[in-house]
Parts: C-alpha cells; structure tokens; sequence
C-alpha cells in the first residue's frame, strides 16, 4: 500500500509499505547512472540532441535516475582559465549567444527525454538572465520521470576564475526534492566544499545527492582534480549517509583545438587525471566503476535501505547533533533586483448630473 508522510517543504513524502504480518517501510531501490561526456562545444542543438541520447542509453541499461556534469550545456568556459579578461571577453560573448533561458525549447526537449525514458534527470546548464543582456547563471535542472521541470539550482558562488563569467544564485534554490527515486538535491562543483550548503540540503531529508562537476586539466600542478572530487564526495556521503552520485564533463580534442589559444594552454588543457564520475554509497565507498577521463556512463543499483544503520551511529541532521547549541539560518527567499513602490490606483471621481469635470 502507499502512505502520505509528514511534507518537506509543503511537499508531501510517499512510501511504499510491504504487506504481511506488519507493514514494513521499504524506503525503494533503483539504478543511477552518471554520465560522464563531452558537450559539443558551444552548440547548443547538437549538445542537447546528444544529451537526450544519452539519456536513452542510460534508460536503456536500467537507469531512473541520470547525471550530467556540470554546465554540460553548451559547455564550460575554459577560456577564463587560460586568457586575460579582454582575450575572454568576445567568447563571454559566444557563450551568452548559446546559454539558454528557462522556460524555453531545449528544457522542454529534456523534459520530453525524460518523459520518455521514465527517469529523472540532473543536468547543468549555462542559464541566461531574463532580463540582462550581460548576466549568465551555472544552473542545474531537476527534471521529473513524468517530464517536469521540479527545479533549478543557480551555483551560489562562483568558483574563482569561473567569476568573470557567472552571477551567483540566491538561497531560494537550495531545495530537496521528494522523487520516486528518493529526497533527491544537489550542488555544482566547488559548491560541494560549501559545509553550510550541503547541510542545508542533508536538513531537509536528502538521501540522494547529485554532484556535478567539469574536467579541469588547468588547475594548478600540484592540484589533482581526481582525488578532490572523490575526497567530497566520499565526505558528503559518510557525514550525512546519503549516496551521491557525481558527474563530470571530459574535455574532448576538439574543444582543446577551439579554446587553445598558444602552446602553454594547449598543454594545460591535454593534462591527465583530470575528471572522475562515480556513485558512493552511505559509508562513503564507491559503489560503482570509477570512470577517469574518458567518456562514459557508469552504473550502480542503489538501495535506499542502506541509509538507515549507518544513521544509527552519526545522524547529523537527527539525535547526532545539539540544536540547543547550533542552528543553521537559510535565507531561502528569492532575491529581487529591483522593488518598485507603485502608488495605488486613483479613485474614480463621480460628479453630480449638474456638476461638469473641471478642466
């Protein structure tokens, strides 16, 4: 039989019970999938076409959940890693040409794979500001089995150099969704360091985390880009019990050809070991193949089940904490970037059959 629980966020939760001698709360299995993948660079038709084939691959296999990396539509701009602000500034320009807005006609593209496939999807996008002509948001879409748009998270800060391209987002979006394939939330790369952000998310019931990431051969040399990304998302999963699955974009030739601008960049985009797509498990093991670079999906069954003893030792959003002692405060209301005090309507005047209007 199914039940209504108590609601995160006004949303109610639905369970699945097991009939026999007492019912028994079955929290729900299925298989995720990440996908690890190139976007065709900056072409925003060929890059969606080629997500929504992916995301019948991955239904194909079994998949009800799929991640995509992050901003994996149309791409991620590398540009601000290896060019001074005015060599950047006229491909600031050609991403804002082929960012998207929201609504529009690739959401509901995705939305119909989604629909069709019966999974729900986790994608990143480059977002255009509805009203600037110069504003651009490292967004990602929630998007429902049944072809819904749940949600989009705006990154909140972005990561370093990534500041000459992206605006950062406001707390109103930082939301867990009740799906049929768990509590489900997620952050955007360097967002997954943010302890105050995933907490906000492990608070409102997540049990299923999505973490984007992209390839990023032009960090410092000392920096290893593989191992951050299995270190936080190990973290997020051992402290809130949660399974994650992580998502990160590959670099292809052809976008070394487009973005390389001399010698130095070229070799900086061509470095090694340096994305990683994975799932971990509640104790904060993988618990699928790791995939390094190439491109790829990989797979793992999830049981939700798993959450449960593990919470027994360390629940943190539970009887593992002292709200006594610590509160964490979200502003989660959307942020508006102008209010305007209108005067209230005039009263309509009247005039008696001998009066007339004064001029």
């Amino acid at each position: 039989m199914q039940s209504t629980g108590h609601a995160i966020d006004g949303h109610p939760i639905n369970w699945h019970c097991n009939q026999g001698v007492s019912d028994v709360t079955d929290y729900g299995q299925f298989r995720a999938a990440a996908c690890q993948a190139a976007p065709v660079f900056l072409d925003t038709e060929a890059t969606v076409v080629k997500a929504c084939g992916l995301i019948a691959e991955a239904a194909a296999a079994g998949a009800r959940l799929i991640v995509f990396p992050e901003v994996f539509i149309p791409g991620y701009p590398y540009w601000n890693w290896t060019m001074t602000p005015v060599q950047g500034s006229a491909w600031f320009e050609r991403l804002f040409r082929a960012a998207i807005d929201i609504p529009g006609p690739e959401v509901e593209a995705l939305c119909s794979a989604a629909r069709a496939a019966g999974a729900q999807v986790v994608i990143g996008v480059n977002e255009r500001d509805s009203y600037s002509m110069g504003t651009l948001y490292n967004s990602l879409l929630f998007i429902s089995a049944t072809g819904e748009l749940l949600g989009v998270h705006r990154k909140l800060v972005p990561t370093w150099a990534e500041k000459l391209t992206w605006a950062g987002g406001d707390g109103s979006s930082l939301r867990v969704y009740d799906t049929t394939t768990g509590r489900l939330g997620g952050l955007a790369c360097g967002e997954n360091t943010n302890t105050l952000a995933r907490f906000a998310l492990l608070a409102q019931g997540e049990n299923v985390h999505c973490a984007t990431y992209i390839s990023l051969p032009t960090a410092p040399a000392d920096y290893d880009m593989v191992e951050a990304i299995k270190v936080r998302a190990a973290a997020h999963s051992f402290e809130g019990k949660v399974f994650t699955v992580v998502a990160c974009s590959s670099i292809s030739p052809e976008i070394v050809d487009i973005v390389a601008h001399d010698d130095a960049s070229r070799a900086m985009l061509e470095r090694k070991h340096s994305a990683f797509s994975g799932i971990f498990g509640p104790d904060g093991r993988l618990v699928s193949e790791p995939l390094i670079d190439d491109e790829g999906i990989v797979y793992a069954d999830i049981d939700l089940n798993r959450c449960i003893q593990p919470k027994q030792m360390h629940d943190i959003i539970g009887h593992y904490n002292r709200f006594d002692i610590f509160q964490l405060h979200v502003n989660r209301e959307p942020q508006s970037r102008v209010v305007f005090a209108d005067p209230p309507p005039a009263a309509p005047q009247s005039f008696s059959p001998d009066q007339s209007p004064q001029p």
